[in-house]
């Protein structure tokens, strides 16, 4: 005999008081990270691609219009510490006008690495607001692979 589905009334927003709060909250924090990929802010942290070989680490961060000397990268034991940010003011004057605006905004970032990088094995090169990091990983520390054989039962 074939089982019938019990029908059961759908969820209703009234019985869900805090919804229409949640909703809002995350529609406020979808808004305030809108765009903000193209600009180095208080709150944002860089965009990082890592990648990994036999040899190196490879990380790619997203710092659009930071130089060079508003970056800093530096190993902490195991872990690559990414710094940066600036402060900008631009000020217009008028007949009957004077404006002043400014910005500032700051980041850092860590990211572990699993082994301490020899100091000579680090490179970093910043183009069109990109910074490119290669670590390379020690001697003791490149892994080999080893197959393991399987037994059918």
């Amino acid at each position: 005999m074939p089982k019938t589905l019990e029908h059961r009334p759908a969820l209703q927003f009234s019985s869900w008081p805090f919804l229409p709060s949640l909703q809002s909250e995350v529609a406020d924090l979808m808004d305030r990270f809108d765009g903000l990929r193209a600009e180095i802010g208080p709150r944002l942290v860089p965009a990082i691609d890592m990648s990994e070989t036999d040899e190196a680490v490879e990380i790619v961060a997203e710092v659009p219009g930071l130089t060079a000397d508003q970056i800093d990268a530096s190993i902490v034991q195991d872990r690559l510490v990414l710094k940066g940010g600036r402060e900008e003011e631009k000020e217009e004057s008028g007949k009957d006008w004077h404006t002043i605006e400014r910005r500032s905004g700051a980041f850092r970032r860590v990211i572990p690495l699993g082994f301490v990088p020899a100091p000579d094995g680090m490179t970093a090169k910043l183009s069109n607001g990109v910074l490119r990091l290669r670590i390379a990983k020690p001697s003791e520390v490149k892994e080999t692979a080893h197959k393991i054989a399987i037994d059918a039962a």
